[in-house]
């Protein structure tokens, strides 16, 4: 069987070789660097073939003025549809009346329950976020909708306990030191790495969002970049050392950047990385060259198993 592991990272583009103001041109990220054959991950790292893993400048613009927006982007990868150019802009961060329907029509997780394939999205949250959306002061985003038009549910408190979800930051800190909570899981970072493996290799597809890259590229401070990306780059070392590249598929992608030039709060125009690792990788990657191309790479992948 065919695992798909969808890692998103909203908000992470290709940006200048200035570790001033770039938190990949700042951190310790050797596991990272690895996987785009040595290099960082910056605007001069081309497409390439470190014989595990490709690296692919990808577009986000998908040839519509201005900035690229969540909403839009992350519509974009879970429909394969140029949803910026169908409504006529970029738009975030939550998705419009238009980008809802256009993900109630058709998107992956959709495709998936009605081809039979177990998927989920394994970030959990809290009670209050449940709250909010249920009081109608909060939308769900773009990927969060997806998973609900699909007739599935968003993880929570209770798998976060049981082990089978993880928190947006991956170690489980932001759940004790944030949210208040004394007894929920504490994970090193090869450790939450390793358990991701374990929970995208329970079924064909599975995601994992994190938003927390986006919100420093917006309010910073720098340092916290690098600590995140430093973070990341741990629990990727536990992932990889825990996943089987024979049966499974490693994707990791973004819908905008942001957090690579925090000399600006804004989002950039900048392409962003797609790094996908296992044997399947260039079926996947066959003609990708925008944000259009992950969902049909997918499902591309997923047939020919």
């Amino acid at each position: 069987m065919t695992h798909i592991l969808l890692i998103f990272l909203d908000g992470i583009g290709l940006g200048d070789d200035d570790p001033a103001t770039n938190p990949f041109a700042a951190a310790h990220t050797p596991t990272l660097d690895a996987l785009a054959g040595g290099r960082r991950w910056l605007r001069t790292t081309p497409r390439l073939d470190t014989g595990r893993a490709l690296f692919i400048p990808t577009d986000p613009r998908l040839a519509v003025p201005g900035r690229p927006q969540s909403a839009t982007g992350q519509a974009a990868i879970l429909t394969g549809r140029n949803v910026p150019r169908e409504i006529g802009e970029h738009y975030g961060p939550r998705p419009n009346p238009a980008v809802r329907a256009i993900l109630d029509q058709d998107n992956l997780f959709k495709r998936l329950v009605a081809m039979g394939h177990d998927a989920a999205a394994v970030d959990a949250y809290p009670p209050r976020f449940f709250e909010a959306i249920n009081r109608g002061k909060r939308l769900p985003s773009s990927m969060q909708h997806a998973v609900l038009s699909a007739g599935l549910r968003l993880f929570d408190e209770n798998d976060v306990y049981a082990g089978a979800g993880l928190s947006v930051d991956w170690t489980g800190e932001g759940w004790r030191e944030e949210l208040g909570y004394a007894d929920t899981p504490l994970y090193e970072r090869a450790e939450a790495g390793a358990l991701l493996a374990r929970l995208a290799q329970q079924r064909r597809f599975t995601l994992f969002s994190h938003w927390i890259t986006d919100v420093v590229g917006h309010r910073g401070p720098f340092e916290r970049g690098v600590a995140l990306l430093e973070l990341f780059d741990g629990v990727m070392a536990g992932l990889l050392d825990a996943w089987d590249d024979a049966r499974g598929l490693v994707i990791v992608t973004s819908d905008h950047g942001n957090m690579e030039d925090l000399s600006t709060r804004h989002h950039t125009e900048n392409d962003v990385p797609t790094v996908v690792i296992g044997a399947a990788r260039h079926r996947f990657a066959d003609g990708l060259h925008d944000l259009t191309g992950i969902t049909p790479g997918i499902l591309r992948v997923l047939d020919s198993a």
